[in-house]
């Protein structure tokens, strides 16, 4: 997924700042991302880590992290995604309301593959509630759902808006693939809560934060993605059709230093990193200042390319490039 902070790109720089930093046999520790989006951080860690809890607020994130962090054992699923791929569209929800020749007249997706999704989406809600798949079944599926939607989008990369004509991606023929998930030994914990409420109830050894930087909310960029996830009713609001979703204080400049600061005191974690970029609402210094109140404070950083979307949309925004800050705490617990 081209996704808005995605850490793909700077997982190897985060992975060995991270080992190099710690010092220990991560082996015996618990590794928490806890605002993990699609999960990458944590699947790097995974296999490495003794346990790994992930943690999204956003309910098409939990359900991506349920698959690729929450399951762990093999799954033979080769048989119902035949199925699903080969299944004819209906015209549900997602055709009605967001896609071409819906009665919305909204266009995320073609007519054909809006009318796939729907079918898809209600043949797993089907085995799900007659009990022919269990949960990880069930979250594997829907994450392969979310994310072969996601390739026929017609968008310029998020869903705060659909383009006005269906683009040559978008035109084909939606296929599900298996979202394949890393084996371990070892379980995992996946939650769906609002970070700074999660952090005061679990415990672990390694706290990887990375919080919205600016005022974009993932919410409503990513709004058309939970409802694919969550298949609910509800009334469709304004020219995007968007669903009522989670504001984050992270992305309220009047809000983002307390609710760090409580973040901070709370975490019961001895090493703690912070992804954060140049232009995010609070300053270096103000991190800074912020985690050497809480013990060992220091900072790595790297170039990283901008998001997509930041460069086509926001004209505002000219450099190709932004530097993204490691900012690690070694607290005294």
């Amino acid at each position: 997924m081209n996704y808005i902070g995605s850490k793909h790109k700077l997982a190897s720089f985060l992975k060995t700042a991270i080992i190099d930093t710690v010092k220990e046999d991560v082996s015996q520790l618990i590794f928490c991302d806890l605002f993990a989006g699609t999960g990458i951080v944590g699947r790097n860690f995974k296999p490495l880590v003794k346990q790994v809890i992930a943690n999204d607020v956003e309910f098409y994130s939990y359900v991506l992290n349920r698959n690729y962090i929450g399951n762990y054992t093999s799954i033979a699923i080769e048989k119902e995604i035949d199925f699903l791929n080969n299944l004819e569209g209906v015209e549900g929800f997602i055709f009605q309301n967001y896609c071409e020749n819906g009665s919305e007249g909204r266009l995320y997706f073609s007519s054909e593959n809006g009318k796939k999704i729907d079918a898809i989406r209600q043949q797993i809600e089907i085995w799900k509630t007659t009990n022919k798949i269990n949960d990880n079944t069930y979250y594997f599926l829907l994450a392969s759902l979310i994310e072969g939607a996601d390739k026929v989008a017609n968008t310029a990369s998020v869903y705060g808006a659909y383009l006005k004509n269906i683009k040559k991606s978008a035109q084909k023929k939606m296929l599900i693939e298996p979202a394949v998930f890393g084996i371990t030994k070892n379980s995992h914990q996946v939650f769906n809560e609002d970070g700074n409420e999660l952090i005061k109830k679990i415990k672990g050894d390694i706290l990887y934060l990375d919080p919205p930087y600016n005022a974009r909310q993932y919410g409503s960029n990513y709004h058309l993605l939970t409802t694919i996830a969550k298949y609910d009713s509800f009334k469709p609001q304004g020219k995007t059709g968007l669903r009522s979703y989670y504001k984050s204080s992270y992305c309220k400049k009047n809000e983002v230093k307390k609710s760090f600061v409580e973040l901070i005191k709370n975490a019961n974690f001895k090493y703690i990193f912070l992804s954060y970029n140049n232009e995010g609402l609070m300053s270096e210094n103000e991190i800074s200042s912020i985690m050497s109140a809480f013990g060992k404070y220091s900072l790595k950083t790297t170039d990283y390319q901008r998001f997509k979307a930041d460069k086509t949309e926001n004209r505002n925004h000219k450099a190709t490039k932004t530097v993204e800050y490691l900012h690690i705490l070694e607290k005294q617990l």
